[in-house]
């Protein structure tokens, strides 16, 4: 755990070498970040810097949490960026004015990463609805509703989110 005071180049760089000083060969280094805004999709230019850095220095997986919906998806360099996971179970229900993101809609992140070299091989996320503190199958439409969402971002962020048989949503890259 680390506290950095600022989402910066300088700050991602010291954290690039803390983690450079303790993995070893062959490890798989996920960093997880507690950042972003809560109800908005926009990504800083500086969360896309700071998030690359990582990456570029041998980070396999950027989960960025805090946000309480789901937000934009990067593969980078083919490695994972979650730009917001988007919360699982909270107790924010029935909460009013934020219906339009969604917010009773989750997933279950399901990355496959190669284990020799943390490239991403495969993106699955599985739609889940949660309702009094339980979460439950999103129907279809919900589950559609999330696979455009997620691809309906442009540029650097992923597209190609489609709703697979079992209703679960892949990342078929364009």
């Amino acid at each position: 755990m680390a506290y950095l005071p600022e989402v910066s180049a300088a700050s991602a760089d010291a954290l690039a070498g803390r983690i450079a000083a303790v993995a070893g060969p062959g490890d798989r280094v996920l960093v997880s970040v507690h950042w972003g805004t809560n109800w908005a999709y926009e990504v800083p230019p500086a969360h896309v810097d700071f998030a690359h850095r990582l990456v570029d220095a041998g980070v396999d997986v950027v989960h960025g949490h805090s946000s309480h919906h789901p937000r934009p998806v990067e593969v980078y360099r083919d490695r994972l960026i979650l730009y917001g996971c988007g919360d699982l179970v909270d107790d924010y229900e029935g909460i009013g004015g934020r219906a339009a993101y969604r917010p009773e809609l989750r997933l279950l992140w399901l990355p496959t990463l190669d284990a020799a070299t943390g490239a991403l091989r495969r993106l699955r996320a599985a739609p889940v609805r949660m309702r009094r503190m339980r979460l439950e199958r999103a129907a279809p439409d919900e589950a559609g509703w999330l696979a455009g969402l997620l691809g309906g971002f442009g540029p650097p962020f992923a597209r190609g989110f489609a709703v697979d048989a079992d209703g679960v949503l892949t990342l078929h890259p364009r």
